[in-house]
């Protein structure tokens, strides 16, 4: 089993930017990999999620200011995240996605149970002040 670390979180002000990663022990190149978000009180929500091929989805809330990316030779996922508002504050995980029992292409914008998906990172905060 892959196991996923993220990184990259910080307190930031608004209109400000992060890069958070997600480092992977093993071979990523083959999985669809997804970016998630969870704000207190509220349901993890799928942001993005990215196939073997390099095609990227975003949810309707965060689409033109994140951009998923990956690097298989370093087994690395990235969330680069431009003009961050407060309504991005949340603990960001990130996941491998089970193809054979959800579509790659429907992760971003729908929420999930942290039972959902069988891999995720440990979360990475992410802060963004008024």
């Amino acid at each position: 089993q892959v196991h996923l670390v993220e990184s990259g979180g910080g307190s930031v002000q608004a209109g400000g930017s992060l890069t958070l990663s997600c480092g992977a022990s093993a071979c990523i190149s083959d999985y669809c990999l997804g970016w998630f978000r969870q704000s207190p009180g509220k349901e993890r929500e799928g942001v993005a999620s990215i196939d073997a091929d390099g095609s990227a989805v975003y949810a309707d809330s965060i689409e033109g200011r994140f951009t998923i990316s990956r690097d298989n030779d370093k087994n690395t996922l990235y969330l680069q995240m431009n003009n961050l508002n407060p309504e991005d504050t949340a603990t960001y995980y990130c996941a491998t996605v089970d193809e054979t029992r959800f579509s790659c292409g429907a992760v971003a914008g729908l929420s999930w149970s942290a039972n959902a998906l069988d891999t995720w990172g440990q979360g990475t905060l992410v802060t963004v002040s008024s």
